[in-house]
C-alpha cells in the first residue's frame, strides 16, 4: 500500500493500483452514481428548448464524451490541470437556467432554431469559463472569504434551486405541460414509484443492493412506462453506429447578456469546486490545507474550467467536478485515481454511440425522477 494512504477506513489509497478486477467494480460503482446525473442536463435544456430526437441524442452523446476526457483530466494532472485525486466531472446543474435563457435567443418567428440556439449557448459557455480559470489563479488570496462552511452553503443553495426542476420532472416535464397532461396520476404514480423503489433498495443491508438502489428504479421505473405506452422504442432504429465528435459543429454566436450571467455562475461553479475538492481530499487522507492542498485546489477549478470551455467546443454543456463520487469513496474505501481512468474511458466510449443518448431520451422523465431521488 501507498504511504500517501492515511485512512484507515480506505481499502486502496490515492496512489496505489487496486488488482483489475477491483478497479473495475470500483468504476462500475461510480459510473452508477453519476451516469444519470450526467445525462439529465443535456435532457431538460433539450425538453426545455423543444430539440428534435436526434439533436437530444447527440448532446447527450457528447456530454458523455467530454465527460470522460474531463474526468481523465482531473485524474491524470496534466501539468496545472487537475486535481490529481479521484474526481469525477459531469455535466453541471447550475447552468441550466441561464443556458436555457441564451438558448431563447435563437428563436425565430415563435420556435426554436436549433443551430442557432446552440451556437450562443456554447460561444456564451466557452467564453465565460475564462471567468473560474481566473478564480483558480486568485484562489490563495480568497482562501479567507471561500471558507467550507461558504462553499457548504452555495451547494446546498445550489440544490434547493433544482427543487422546481425535480417538480417539473415528476408532472411529466415539458411534454407534459404541452399536451395538458402535466400532474396527470400517471406521471405522480410513475414517480412516486421510481422514489419508493430507490428508497426500499437504499435501506438493504446488502452493500450491491444499496449500491445499485438508483439504477434498480430507473429500471422498475423504465419497465412500467413502457407498459403504459409512455416509451416508443422503435426511435431507436434510427440511431447511427457512432458518433464522430465534431468541433464547433452549431458554430458560435456571441451575446454579452448570456456571456454575463454564466460568468456569475462560473464563479459560484468554483466555490462549489473548492469544497468538493475538500471533502475530497479529507476522505482520500489527503492535507485540507497547507501548499499541497493549495495546488490540488487550484489545479481542480483550473481544470474545471478548462474543462467546460472544451465542452463548449465539443458541442457539450459545461462541467463540474461531482460530489456524490466523493460519497462513493468513502462507501468503497476506493480512492485510488487510477480507478478515475477506467471511468473515464467508459463515458469517453459511450459518448460514441449515438444509441446511448437516443436511449436516455426516451427514459427523461423516469432518469429525471431517479436522479432527484
Amino acid at each position: 500500500m501507498s504511504e500517501q494512504k492515511q485512512s484507515s477506513d480506505l481499502i486502496y489509497g490515492l496512489n496505489d493500483r487496486p488488482p483489475l478486477r477491483q478497479s473495475l467494480f470500483a468504476a462500475l460503482q461510480h459510473l452508477l452514481a453519476i451516469f444519470v446525473a450526467i445525462i439529465t442536463p443535456p435532457l431538460i435544456i433539450s425538453s426545455a428548448l423543444k430539440f428534435d430526437l436526434e439533436t437530444t441524442g447527440f448532446l447527450v452523446s457528447m456530454s458523455l464524451f467530454v465527460s470522460g476526457i474531463a474526468t481523465f483530466i482531473q485524474c491524470r494532472r496534466i501539468g496545472p490541470l487537475g486535481a490529481g485525486l479521484l474526481c469525477i466531472q459531469g455535466t453541471s446543474f447550475s447552468f441550466i437556467t441561464p443556458i436555457i435563457g441564451a438558448g431563447m435567443i435563437g428563436m425565430v418567428g415563435g420556435q426554436i432554431d436549433t443551430p442557432k440556439a446552440l451556437s450562443y449557448i456554447f460561444g456564451a459557455c466557452m467564453v465565460a469559463s475564462v471567468v473560474e480559470m481566473a478564480v483558480s489563479r486568485l484562489l490563495p488570496y480568497a482562501r479567507k472569504i471561500i471558507t467550507p462552511l461558504v462553499s457548504g452553503i452555495v451547494v446546498t443553495l445550489i440544490g434547493l434551486c433544482l427543487i422546481k426542476a425535480g417538480i417539473n420532472s415528476c408532472g411529466g416535464g415539458q411534454a407534459a405541460i404541452d399536451d395538458g397532461t402535466f400532474g396527470s396520476l400517471q406521471h405522480l404514480g410513475l414517480a412516486i414509484l421510481v422514489l419508493v423503489t430507490i428508497i426500499f433498495f437504499n435501506r438493504s443491508q446488502n452493500k450491491y443492493i444499496r449500491m445499485g438502489s438508483i439504477v434498480i428504479g430507473l429500471i422498475v421505473g423504465c419497465v412500467v412506462a413502457w407498459t403504459m405506452g409512455m416509451i416508443d422504442i422503435s426511435q431507436l432504429r434510427g440511431a447511427g453506429k457512432i458518433n464522430v465528435p465534431v468541433p464547433f459543429k452549431y458554430g458560435l454566436h456571441f451575446d454579452v447578456g448570456s456571456i454575463i450571467a454564466l460568468g456569475i455562475i462560473y464563479l459560484v461553479t468554483a466555490v462549489e469546486a473548492f469544497g468538493d475538492i475538500t471533502a475530497n481530499s479529507l476522505i482520500s487522507g489527503q492535507p485540507v490545507e497547507g501548499p499541497v492542498f493549495m495546488k490540488r485546489a487550484q489545479g481542480g477549478i483550473l481544470a474545471d474550467g478548462f474543462n467546460s470551455m472544451l465542452a463548449a467546443v465539443f458541442n457539450s454543456f459545461p462541467n463540474s467536478i461531482f460530489a456524490q463520487n466523493n460519497g462513493m469513496i468513502q462507501l468503497t474505501g476506493v480512492a485510488s485515481r487510477y480507478v478515475g481512468y477506467f471511468i473515464a474511458g467508459a463515458l469517453f466510449l459511450l459518448g460514441l454511440f449515438p444509441v446511448v443518448g437516443s436511449f436516455s431520451r426516451l427514459f427523461r422523465t423516469v432518469c429525471s425522477v431517479g436522479l432527484r431521488s
